[in-house]
């Protein structure tokens, strides 16, 4: 791609801001793009686009690509279904509807019906639903839903049987979701004071607190629970056990790991007490603990407490003192990532080198056996209640569509359930797991999926897709642009950098704070083993990631920008010293630190992509993405970054942003709009590596 063949945007205005951070000063030219609202921002969202979309036009595989994403798509998909007072919950997309629809069945050979189609609550699919939750008795139903992408929720309800909703209408909810006590006549949630005047998309997400709300009241009426005005920065996370008998409170701060648990005793579920004290059962804020559920007093958890890859362990719920813990399942080789109590036994989900292996234990800790698996891949989504030996799970691959598995915990018959037609072959292609050294000597595991008659003649277009942060861990999942990019010769390679959680908490930690250019060194050793084992080369090589992801991409590029020919930042956090500064972006600091700390300053500085650019330097062909209405990862990060990189690059090649109206952080995004995103980014990654 030669530099006549594309336009370059008009030049972004700079200002003279200045910061000074422990007496070290720092230019913020693009400040005013932080305003996304205001008309001088919005004029130069327009401005971009117009420059971005008439590029993207010209590309000749992006109409070919959006095609065959469209229907690569079209395929019936469901997810795995949930018991509730003798009903059958589930989600279906009958191939090319932009959101999922939840229908209900009596029985597993029942008829379904349609209970609720989130396409019908607004006319450009831009409305989704976050949560779905029945009552213990199956009659009703809590929902929540999203607009545009954002993370504000609002619930409602809805009877079962008629499908007519009730009045009941709660606003201003976040990273909650509900939790019915028993008698079926409310639920708890936690929620945010509601925010100023056009405050929504960039006030901090503070002061959250935990109500109750008995159906058939309004919002108003709902009975605040708990709330601690001396720790505005905690969150909590409620959840009533399964009998019942108590509402477990999770108390987090930010993203950190670490968390508490506290409990509230409801006393009768069929007469629940909200108004008792919270017992502070686990508070020295030392691990994670996942709570998996309760027989009697006797409470169960996942953590990491002196067992970094995670063990299963009881803790008697006693107002008492602190809570001792008795190990159950003791740590082994692989991370523990999830836990499920079905049919009274563990069903414990864990990774061997990001890769599922599910085993099943009883309530003593006895291992019963292990789930067989329909290959290397992701099970995950486990369904299944205390008292009943039915569960229900779901298994993906790069090469397989999400099949849903039926199994039951006690006999150990197993059959699969559902299982997607596709029109594509898996046959021709093949997923490898491989192990490279990263800078220091790490060991980084890294998946790579190509057909199987590609030539490793270091020309192959290639897909670097990466992560490093947060604990999350990349396992094998199918994605249609994964197969269209194979159609067209490319190779897709995941490899789990270190701050993932493959690895357990140390893997975690290893990428965090001084320690994240570790994650850095991590993905370029990935780009760097493929071009030496000739699978591609720097000319053939984008880079792809979402979010922490677009950090990744945005550092690697910064650091080294002939890594690769082409950089895909997805709504990236860019700006390392102000990101705390927007919307939930201070809950972050647990993991990167904060330039308000003056040990953490010099680190952020290092490595944040907006301020490493280089006047002159030869980057990668960049298509930034982002979307108007997050309010996660505040879209100014990729307006400021695109600013200062079209300013910094030498033009050899596109610099170029994208930006989604109507849209978020990508969860809800209608599938119409995903089609057509995606085919503009594999279309732009083909033309700058010369294939398309």
């Amino acid at each position: 791609m030669t530099a006549s063949r594309f336009q370059r945007p008009p030049v972004t205005r700079a200002v003279g801001q200045v910061d000074v951070y422990h007496g070290q000063p720092v230019a913020d030219p693009y400040r005013w793009l932080e305003d996304v609202d205001s008309e001088e921002t919005l004029a130069w969202v327009e401005a971009q686009n117009r420059v971005t979309l008439d590029y993207l036009a010209t590309l000749p595989a992006r109409d070919e690509l959006r095609r065959r994403l469209t229907a690569l798509h079209d395929y019936e998909r469901f997810s795995v279904p949930y018991y509730r007072g003798g009903r059958y919950f589930f989600a279906r997309n009958s191939g090319l509807q932009n959101q999922a629809v939840l229908f209900v069945q009596d029985t597993l050979t029942a008829p379904a019906r349609e209970l609720l189609d989130p396409n019908r609550l607004s006319t450009d699919g831009t409305v989704a639903l976050t949560l779905t939750e029945p009552s213990p008795d199956g009659s009703l139903l809590l929902y929540g839903t999203a607009a545009s992408g954002s993370d504000w929720q609002e619930f409602r309800i809805r009877r079962v049987d008629s499908g007519v909703d009730l009045e009941d209408r709660l606003q201003w909810i976040k990273f909650s979701g509900g939790s019915w006590t028993r008698d079926g006549k409310g639920f708890f949630y936690a929620r945010y004071p509601e925010p100023g005047p056009g405050d929504a998309m960039v006030a901090q997400n503070r002061d959250m607190k935990v109500y109750y709300h008995r159906v058939g009241t309004p919002q108003s009426a709902d009975r605040l629970v708990h709330e601690r005005p001396d720790q505005p920065d905690w969150g909590f996370s409620p959840d009533v056990t399964h009998d019942g008998r108590y509402l477990v409170l999770t108390v987090w701060v930010g993203t950190d790991t670490r968390v508490r648990v506290h409990y509230l005793d409801l006393g009768d579920p069929a007469a629940p007490r909200i108004d008792g004290p919270v017992i502070r059962l686990l508070d020295a804020f030392d691990a994670g603990y996942g709570f998996i559920g309760n027989e009697g007093s006797r409470f169960y958890f996942r953590t990491d407490r002196d067992a970094p890859r995670g063990r299963i362990v009881a803790v008697d719920a006693t107002p008492d003192g602190p809570a001792a813990l008795t190990e159950l399942v003791a740590e082994s080789a692989h991370a523990l990532e999830t836990v499920a109590l079905v049919g009274g036994r563990f069903i414990a989900g864990y990774l061997a080198d990001a890769q599922s292996v599910v085993t099943v234990f009883d309530r003593s800790g006895r291992r019963v056996r292990d789930l067989t698996l329909p290959g290397i891949g992701t099970a995950a989504g486990v369904s299944g209640d205390p008292d009943r030996s039915e569960m229900f799970y779901a298994f993906t691959s790069f090469l397989t569509p999400g099949t849903i598995l039926r199994h039951d915990v006690e006999s150990g018959e197993q059959t699969v359930f559902r299982a997607p037609t596709l029109a594509f072959d898996p046959s021709q292609y093949l997923t490898e797991q491989v192990f490279f050294r990263s800078k220091d000597g790490t060991r980084v595991p890294m998946f790579i999926t190509r057909r199987k008659d590609c030539d490793r003649n270091g020309s192959n277009p290639t897909l670097l897709h990466a992560y490093g942060g947060f604990s999350a861990s990349l396992t094998p999942a199918f994605a249609p642009s994964i197969v269209a990019w194979l159609e067209r010769g490319g190779i897709y390679a995941q490899p789990n950098l270190r701050g993932g959680g493959e690895y357990g908490e140390d893997w975690h930690q290893a990428g965090m704070f001084e320690r994240k250019q570790n994650v850095f060194d991590d993905g370029i050793a990935a780009a760097e083993f493929l071009g030496s084992e000739r699978y591609t080369s720097p000319n053939w090589l984008a880079i792809e990631g979402g979010s922490n992801g677009g950090l990744l991409v945005g550092a690697l590029m910064t650091q080294r920008p002939d890594l690769a020919a082409v950089a895909l930042p997805a709504v990236g956090v860019m700006d390392m010293l102000r990101y705390h500064l927007f919307t939930i972006g201070w809950a972050w600091a647990s993991e990167y630190g904060s330039s308000d700390d003056p040990r953490h300053f010099p680190v952020l500085r290092a490595y944040s992509p907006l301020h490493n650019l280089k006047s002159g330097t030869d980057y990668p062909a960049t298509l930034i993405t982002t979307a108007d209405h997050d309010d996660r990862v505040v879209p100014g990060h990729s307006f400021k970054f695109a600013a200062a990189l079209q300013a910094a690059t030498s033009w050899r090649r596109p610099a170029y942003i994208r930006i989604e109206t109507k849209a978020g952080h990508g969860a809800g995004k209608p599938l119409a709009k995903a089609i057509d995103e995606r085919a503009d980014v594999l279309a732009f990654a083909l033309a700058n590596l010369g294939t398309g």
